[in-house]
């Protein structure tokens, strides 16, 4: 039995883990943390959103980002502080501008293919993940932006996703709770939404069940990778460890540029922040005030998510390194959403939170071989890691199985 290491306890291990498993490999995850997901899989905005596969690589994404740089309290924010890091990155994302349209098509198909993966995995292994698929609504304030979402819309049709536009008057039908004024809305029936944690500890366990080993407060330090296999060198409360393995997969998130350049590997991984509160609504008319179908604003670039008796609202973009600080300047907007846009609901028990989403400058995920035969990647989903992760991670499992093979 072929005995394989993954690299990265979050949505992208945790399901690649699963996935391998399946397929009768041998195991070994390692993540630094104590528990799975506990970094930019811990509060996301909780949608398993076909309906965003929109890539950012266009020209008027650059034209905003220009505009907000000098407004801290801008949907995507820019640390002016230059880095090779963050210009090689910028340089190749507007490369990838001429592949905008195919990128979001197929983006598109890859999530609705990871949702039939994402379910039925959770089915068979009995995981409560507060699973809500009550459709995603994506709300515009003006005619401009309606007609871009048009746009957008017909490149999401030839990935296989059906969406509709909807009138201010259906958006008041899907979402009762709703307030503010509206130019119009498209509404996506087969989307979802689900807590992101709960999914990966679930899956997780289900993996251990079926002979994975999870090596939890293991922080790797080295990669060593020859002809034969692969060695992962990691510090552990008991002291360093070193195992051997016949492969490695590479799912370690923002970490990943740094980890693939030890095996002779270049993967551009900008760590771009985002921000999210958790709503508690702790008694009825907060409960009944919030949404229960799954919202995207386009004018905040917010997004909400009900998991049961908590509202979850995320967005915000903000290039500023390795820098984890959750700043209440990000904070407040999100906060002021909710109370502009569900009244009624209750703000006094929010607990914010912030997270680095592992992102590519073309916006799609890296998923394939590394130029070692023993090395693979499945990292770089940015902001569409729980809605790709499942369909990646068959990806790369088959992938293995076809180089490596079980035996």
């Amino acid at each position: 039995m072929k005995h394989i290491a993954v690299i990265g306890g979050g949505i992208s291990g945790v399901t690649t883990a699963y996935a391998l498993t399946r397929r009768g490999f041998d195991v070994t995850l390692f993540d630094r943390n104590r528990y799975a997901a506990m970094e930019t899989s811990f509060a996301n905005g909780g949608q398993l959103s076909a309906s965003n596969a929109e890539v950012w690589n266009n020209w008027g994404m650059v034209a905003k980002g220009l505009k907000w740089m000098f407004r801290r309290d801008a949907p995507l924010l820019v640390n002016p502080k230059p880095s090779w890091h963050k210009l090689s990155w910028f340089f190749e994302f507007m490369r990838a501008i001429p592949r905008y349209e195919q990128n979001t098509t197929d983006t598109a198909r890859l999530a609705i293919e990871a949702r039939q993966y994402l379910f039925s995995w959770a089915e068979e292994e009995n995981i409560d993940f507060d699973l809500k698929q009550k459709g995603i609504l994506h709300i515009y304030r003006d005619k401009a932006s309606f007609q871009h979402a048009e746009k957008v819309t017909a490149m999401l049709a030839a990935g296989g996703l059906e969406r509709r536009a909807v009138t201010v008057g259906e958006m008041r039908q899907i979402e009762p709770t709703l307030a503010g004024d509206y130019y119009g809305g498209f509404f996506t029936e087969s989307d979802s939404t689900g807590d992101i944690h709960k999914y990966s500890n679930g899956l997780a366990r289900a993996a251990e069940k079926r002979g994975a080993k999870l090596r939890y407060e293991h922080d790797v330090q080295k990669l060593t990778v020859d002809e034969n296999g692969v060695t992962v060198t990691s510090s552990a409360p008991e002291g360093d460890t070193e195992h051997r393995f016949d492969a490695m997969v590479m799912c370690a998130g923002t970490a990943s540029r740094t980890m693939a350049a030890q095996v002779g590997d270049r993967v551009n991984v900008y760590p771009v922040k985002g921000y999210s509160i958790t709503v508690n609504l702790d008694d009825e008319a907060s409960q009944a005030a919030a949404p229960q179908v799954s919202l995207l604003d386009d004018a905040t670039k917010l997004v909400s998510s009900r998991l049961g008796q908590r509202l979850r609202v995320a967005g915000s973009a903000e290039f500023n390194g390795f820098n984890r600080d959750i700043r209440a300047d990000r904070i407040e907007p999100l906060t002021e959403w909710v109370q502009q846009l569900f009244p009624g609901v209750s703000t006094r028990s929010v607990v914010p939170w912030a997270g680095l989403r592992p992102m590519l400058p073309d916006m799609m995920p890296r998923v394939g071989p590394g130029n070692s035969p023993r090395v693979f990647y499945n990292t770089g989903h940015g902001h569409l890691g729980w809605t790709l992760s499942a369909g990646t991670a068959d990806a790369i499992a088959t992938i293995i199985q076809d180089r490596v093979g079980t035996a």
